[in-house]
């Protein structure tokens, strides 16, 4: 397991910008991911583990310490005598539907794993077809759509504790879970494996769920940018941060506000543009640096503050910053 040094991460992140990471690993084994976190005591280095790179913006400088990014490739099923002796209660006229689980490695991407499971007749998980990323950065952040949060499906877990490097088992209470919340984020503890509940259904079901999965996938990439973006740059506001009300509802959704703004597809720092797809995704449209993504960002805060009287706050994650680039709430 080689550890590297002076990578660039550039082309590891959807956004095509950043700095290199200091040291750079890719394990392939719990042994190897318990050895690379001893390499960083030993070392007393900043630790971030990267997945596919779709929800992060990486500072010009780059990363000061060890990036880890799992090659941790395994899916498998649970208890595979009760996955075959339940097939034959899922026939089309049979309401039965097994729970099944399912496990599977960290550096999975997370559209494998939906396949896999279609392709074995097991069915929730295609909800969040067209989401790009591993299924670390999957749990790390509660993926979501509409309704649908990962951790409905989350049964289990293998993680790692970063100060001892001892593998424990936890279940879903331990994670912690929130909207784009889980306690992944303290960094703390890293993921090996995720084990997720799922339905056993007939093959005929299952092919009507590949077609929606399809037609997710379809929507989503005519509705919004499929590269050189991280997806939502801004987390919808909590009820409590917003004023205005419609329908008798707070209106927490950022890109409203954007939207509002005509900042769609017409504001623009050098090379970072907001999207002409959506007012909530920004896009390097070639040559943008991170610090140009940034200072757009942080028009599109000044905006909202200017004539909403709040401030989005970045659901992106945003790495290797010295200090906080943004804007938070004293708007200097």
């Amino acid at each position: 397991m080689p550890i590297t040094e002076n990578v660039s991460l550039k082309e590891l992140n959807w956004f095509r910008t950043g700095g290199p990471a200091k040291f750079f690993v890719e394990p392939s084994t719990t042994t190897e991911f318990v050895a690379a976190l001893d390499f960083a005591r030993t070392n007393n280095l900043e630790v971030f583990v990267l997945g596919e790179g779709a929800n992060i913006l990486i500072s010009d400088a780059g990363f000061d310490g060890l990036v880890i990014r799992p090659k941790l490739n395994s899916i498998k099923i649970l208890d595979i005598q009760k996955y075959q002796e339940n097939l034959d209660l899922v026939a089309p006229e049979n309401s039965i539907t097994p729970e099944i689980l399912v496990q599977a490695g960290a550096g999975v991407s997370f559209g494998e794993l939906i396949d896999f499971c279609l392709d074995n007749n097991l069915l929730g998980l295609e909800e969040f077809s067209g989401i790009p990323g591993s299924v670390g950065g999957s749990v790390y952040i509660n993926i979501h759509f509409f309704e649908f949060l990962l951790s409905q499906f989350l049964v289990s877990a293998e993680i790692i504790e970063r100060q001892t490097g001892q593998i424990l088992t936890v279940d879903n209470n331990w994670f912690e879970f929130g909207y784009d919340q889980s306690k992944l984020q303290t960094h703390q503890y890293y993921l090996i494996s995720a084990t997720f509940k799922l339905k056993l259904t007939n093959s005929l079901t299952a092919a009507f769920a590949k077609g929606r999965a399809h037609e997710i996938r379809r929507y989503r990439s005519h509705r919004y940018p499929s590269k050189n973006t991280c997806g939502s740059f801004f987390r919808n506001f909590h009820a409590h941060e917003v004023k205005l009300v419609l329908n008798q509802k707070p209106m927490i959704y950022t890109a409203y506000y954007l939207d509002k703004l005509g900042l769609k597809g017409t504001l623009r720092v050098g090379d970072a543009q907001v999207s002409h797809q959506h007012a909530n995704m920004l896009i390097n449209l070639g040559a943008a640096s991170s610090q140009d993504l940034i200072e757009l960002a942080r028009q599109m805060q000044q905006q909202v503050y200017q004539n909403f009287g709040i401030i989005p706050q970045p659901e992106c994650l945003l790495i290797g910053f010295k200090a906080y680039p943004l804007k938070a709430f004293d708007l200097n």
